[in-house]
C-alpha cells in the first residue's frame, strides 16, 4: 500500500516532512515533487535503497541516477571536486533547475553513477524537495518517479497511477510544471558540455561560462 502524504508546496508542513523522511531513513522509497517533474526518492547513502529504485522503474544499471540536495553543504559527500567554472554555474543558477555532472567522491554508489564516475547534483528549488533533503541530511535520488519508457509525472495521482504498491509513499504537493527537465552540463570536462537542454536555456548557460 502507497501511502499519499499531503503536504502544502509553498509552506511544508515540518510534522508531514518528517513522515516522509521517516520512509527513507527506513530505506524505503517515495515520489516527490521538484521544479519539473515528481522525482523518485530514496537516501542516495544507502546502497539497498537505491537498489529499490532500479527494481521499481524496471531501469538498467548502465543508466546514471541524479541527486538533489538541500544544502551546498551536502555536495562536499558526493562531489570529489568542485571546478570554478561550476562555482560559477552554481553561483548564478543554484537553487534552481540545473544538475550539474562532478567527478564522484569514492563514497558515491556506483550504481549512481553506472560505473562511470560522475555523478549529477542539483540544489533543489522546491519547498518541498529542499525540506526533505535537509531533515534527511544529505542527497536524495531524484530520477523521474515513472516506469522506465513510461510518460513522466506532474501530478500524485499520474504517479499513483503507474507506482501504486511499489513505493513506501507519494508526496503530494500538488502540480509541477512539467514541460522540460532540468538542465544537465558536465563540469568535469573543459569547456563545460551541455548534455541536455531543459528548463534553463543553453544561451544563458553559455553567457555565464563566457563572461565568468
Amino acid at each position: 500500500m502507497t501511502r499519499i502524504i499531503k503536504i502544502n508546496p509553498e509552506t511544508p508542513e515540518p510534522e508531514n516532512i518528517d513522515e516522509a523522511v521517516a520512509i527513507l531513513k527506513r530505506g524505503g522509497v517515495i515520489a516527490f515533487p521538484t521544479e519539473t517533474f515528481y522525482g523518485l526518492g530514496a537516501d542516495a547513502r544507502n546502497e539497498a535503497a537505491i537498489d529499490k529504485i532500479f527494481g521499481i522503474k524496471g531501469r538498467d544499471f548502465k543508466n546514471p541516477i541524479l541527486v538533489v540536495i538541500g544544502d551546498r553543504g551536502h555536495l562536499d559527500a558526493f562531489a570529489a571536486d568542485i571546478p570554478e567554472k561550476a562555482r560559477n554555474l552554481m553561483d548564478r543558477f543554484w537553487p534552481g533547475p540545473l544538475t550539474i555532472v562532478f567527478r564522484a567522491a569514492t563514497s558515491v554508489s556506483p550504481k549512481l553513477t553506472a560505473g562511470s564516475g560522475k555523478i549529477g547534483i542539483r540544489l533543489t528549488s522546491h519547498p518541498i524537495a529542499l525540506a526533505i533533503s535537509k531533515r534527511l541530511g544529505g542527497p536524495v535520488t531524484a530520477t523521474s518517479a515513472n516506469l522506465s519508457g513510461a510518460p513522466e509525472c506532474s501530478s500524485a495521482v499520474e504517479v499513483l497511477s503507474q507506482l501504486e504498491g511499489k513505493i513506501g509513499g507519494i508526496v503530494d504537493g500538488g502540480q509541477t510544471p512539467g514541460g522540460k527537465g532540468s538542465t544537465i552540463v558536465d563540469a568535469t570536462v573543459s569547456p563545460v558540455k551541455i548534455l541536455r537542454e531543459g528548463v534553463i536555456v543553453a544561451a544563458l548557460i553559455q553567457d555565464t561560462l563566457a563572461t565568468a
